[in-house]
């Protein structure tokens, strides 16, 4: 199984608002950048499609370490994903999970894959972490700017 990494972040100017998502892939010495962006969403929307692109980039099963600087998307996968799947996508309080659309599109993207997941804080100086989030940013101010003309 080959051993890839993939940093993650998501990006949103207001909250709603134009937003942005990026991926940095690496195997070895070879490097792969993606991204995104929506005219009106969330942050936590753009870390979601974050996680997901990068997963569905991977062309077969992969043992992979995946970066991100967001709690919801690190603690949703492993807290939170088992008992909303268990409860029919309903919360402990029994209310709809929000983003249910992009939770089961990366559920369904992590199935082949090993993930073995990291946190880091953002904007903390994290090399890998500034360049996704300086990714994300540019990507949402470039929807924010084309909706403006």
């Amino acid at each position: 199984m080959s051993e890839v990494e993939v940093i993650t972040d998501g990006a949103c100017l207001g909250n709603p608002g134009p937003g942005g998502w990026a991926v940095l892939l690496r195997h070895g010495t070879t490097e792969r950048e993606l991204c995104g962006a929506e005219a009106h969403t969330t942050n936590n929307r753009m870390e979601l499609m974050a996680a997901i692109a990068g997963l569905e980039a991977l062309r077969r099963p992969c043992s992979v370490k995946l970066t991100t600087d967001s709690q919801y998307l690190m603690r949703g996968v492993e807290e939170w994903m088992p008992r909303w799947i268990a409860k029919g996508w309903r919360t402990a309080g029994g209310d709809p999970v929000k983003n249910r659309d992009l939770w089961e599109r990366l559920a369904a993207a992590l199935g082949p894959h090993r993930v073995r997941w990291a946190w880091v804080r953002g904007h903390a100086g994290h090399a890998d972490n500034e360049r996704v989030d300086r990714l994300a940013r540019t990507a949402a101010e470039r929807v924010r700017d084309e909706g403006q003309t």
